[in-house]
């Protein structure tokens, strides 16, 4: 079993590394933008390549019988014929990182055979006077914030639910909007940590950026899935879902009903 002490002071020092080249300290930090496979841009910094190798060699050195799928290194298709692997996201929200904002986190997992088994994200400027926040969770053994045991939301009614979001749609107008980390990772978190009821993407994402908070998510009682309600699957060939839906377990089928048919247009 993964030494879950060692794999959580790679985590930190990861944080570290990146806060050193954070922009709301002061740090200048280069940046540029890169193009996905949607053919949109979105920026990239020297400090997501710099924890990208730092994390790519101390995991590597923690299990190096787990192959290695990140979002700031070239997928090696090899990785799909692997069991364990690690899935990446060296600066999770690099929006608000390059921005000098608070809501970036590192994102750190380990999959097997198409499971999250351990995930860790480090958010190093979030309560800043505790050392930061950091979440973890394993399998079938809970999820924990800086120590403490999380108990996800358990709401029943969809409306008046919390969403993390800096504005809501029209057909959404009786949900209630809260704090936006531009980390889909912290968002998850929040509802894991009871800080929200409900988050959901209706756009393509990938693994990298949902693994480690989707088990936190879970293991706090949450229910976690696709767009659609489907089961998520990791270290797939094609690194990317439909969108991904977290809320109370009590009030997924009420949200995964209401985003149906946006969901089915949007992913067409």
């Amino acid at each position: 079993m993964i030494d879950r002490v060692r794999l959580e002071a790679i985590v930190r020092e990861a944080g570290r590394i990146a806060l050193d080249a954070w922009p709301g300290d002061g740090n200048a930090c280069e940046v540029w933008n890169k193009t996905d496979s949607s053919g949109a841009n979105s920026p990239v910094s020297a400090a997501d390549l710099a924890v990208d190798t730092f994390l790519k060699r101390e995991l590597g050195v923690l299990l190096p019988s787990a192959a290695w799928l990140s979002e700031e290194t070239a997928d090696a298709p090899a990785r799909v014929g692997h069991s364990l692997i690690w899935l990446v996201d060296p600066i999770d929200g690099t929006r608000d990182f390059v921005r000098g904002r608070t809501g970036w986190a590192v994102s750190v997992a380990l999959v097997s055979a198409g499971r999250p088994l351990l995930g860790c994200l480090f958010a190093p400027v979030r309560r800043r006077e505790n050392g930061g926040e950091l979440w973890h969770a394993e399998a079938g053994q809970g999820a924990w914030r800086n120590g403490t045991r999380l108990a996800a939301t358990t709401r029943r009614e969809l409306s008046g639910a919390r969403v993390p979001a800096k504005a809501l749609m029209k057909e959404d107008a009786d949900l209630v909007s809260v704090e936006q980390p531009n980390s889909i990772a912290l968002r998850i978190a929040m509802v894991a940590a009871d800080e929200a009821d409900l988050v959901a993407t209706l756009r393509w994402g990938y693994e990298w950026d949902i693994a480690a908070a989707g088990l936190i998510a879970r293991e706090a009682g949450a229910a976690v899935t696709d767009a659609f309600g489907r089961p998520l699957n990791y270290n797939k060939r094609d690194p990317r879902a439909f969108g991904v839906l977290v809320s109370s377990a009590a009030m997924h089928s009420a949200a995964v009903n209401r985003l149906a048919e946006r969901a089915q247009r949007l992913s067409a």
